[in-house]
């Protein structure tokens, strides 16, 4: 299949996006699509040729009684999974919800009047409606904001996973000119601060899980202009250099190329993401710091924190 991405387009940012899950106990496994007067659209969205889903209630009070005391054993396993994925907190476990009505007492994973942008997104990043083995991804370029979607291989003797490179095997699913996107926000309520709401240029939004936090943090400070990303075509030679080094030290299939960040410093970061081998539906991400010149360097006075 070939590249979804045109002659004169180039990839600025990429990662895994599904709709997220509810993380509060009357939540806990739970999303909903809502129109601005909080209404459930799932039939409105079924009608217009979303697969049948589930139909989701609030837990009860012994459910919720039940998903506090499990919480404990959930929290010591999102701790292990954050220590093997190399990431600095768990999120969801010890984190403060920012937004209680649509965090604890209610979970939409989409907020969208009819015809809104919001609701032009595909029914296959709902992990409930999709395949067992097919995975969706987000993908920024220099023109278009595109949602793909691949089919994870599996070999039925060896039960080992393929992750096929995204862009050469993906289906684009939907396609928004880049300037649809006008607001991406770090949700840290979720687990390992893994979900971001991104939000149209009409207002609707969507909450999606991104596989990592450094994945939703940085689509947040892409979009704040925080850190500005870079086209691989944007490298100076020695950059490239130093690129092609760092890659080729990881023995590990990548299905996701690097991505480029130029800090405020000037210092390019070098971020590199793969499906984590412990966890399924989370992302390890390697980083590396570079000058213009192609040297590793560290972190720099005044910019912002990478994680």
């Amino acid at each position: 299949m070939p590249t979804p991405t045109g002659p004169h387009e180039e990839v600025l940012f990429h990662c895994a996006a599904a709709f997220a899950t509810g993380t509060a106990p009357a939540v806990s496994g739970r999303r909903w699509f809502r129109d601005p007067a909080r209404n459930d659209i799932q039939a409105e969205l079924e009608s217009q040729g979303w697969p049948p889903g589930h139909t989701h209630v609030l837990r009860s009070a012994g459910d919720k009684a039940a998903r506090r005391t499990g919480g404990i054993l959930s929290s010591t396993l999102a701790l292990v999974t954050s220590l093997l994925l190399n990431e600095n907190n768990v999120g969801g476990a010890d984190t403060e919800p920012e937004e209680p009505a649509n965090e604890v007492d209610d979970f939409p994973v989409m907020w969208a009047a009819p015809g809104a942008l919001a609701r032009s997104l595909p029914w296959q990043l709902d992990p409930a409606r999709r395949a067992e083995g097919y995975s969706t991804d987000l993908v920024v370029t220099t023109h278009r904001l595109l949602f793909l979607g691949t089919e994870i291989r599996t070999d039925l003797r060896t039960e080992r996973r393929t992750d096929l490179g995204v862009l050469e095997h993906a289906e684009v699913l939907a396609e928004f000119p880049a300037e649809v996107l006008t607001d991406a926000r770090q949700m840290r309520f979720s687990p390992l601060e893994a979900d971001v709401r991104l939000t149209f240029a009409d207002g609707s939004w969507v909450r999606l899980f991104a596989g990592t936090g450094n994945s939703a943090e940085r689509l947040a400070q892409m979009l704040a202009g925080t850190v500005r990303m870079l086209p691989p075509s944007a490298l100076t030679s020695g950059q490239r250099k130093e690129a092609d080094r760092f890659c080729s030290g990881s023995r590990r299939h990548q299905p996701y190329p690097p991505t480029y960040a130029l800090l405020p410093s000037g210092t390019v970061l070098m971020e590199v993401r793969s499906p984590a081998k412990h966890a399924t539906g989370f992302f390890d991400v390697s980083f590396n710091l570079m000058t213009e010149t192609g040297e590793r360097t560290g972190p720099q006075p005044g910019d912002p924190h990478i994680a």
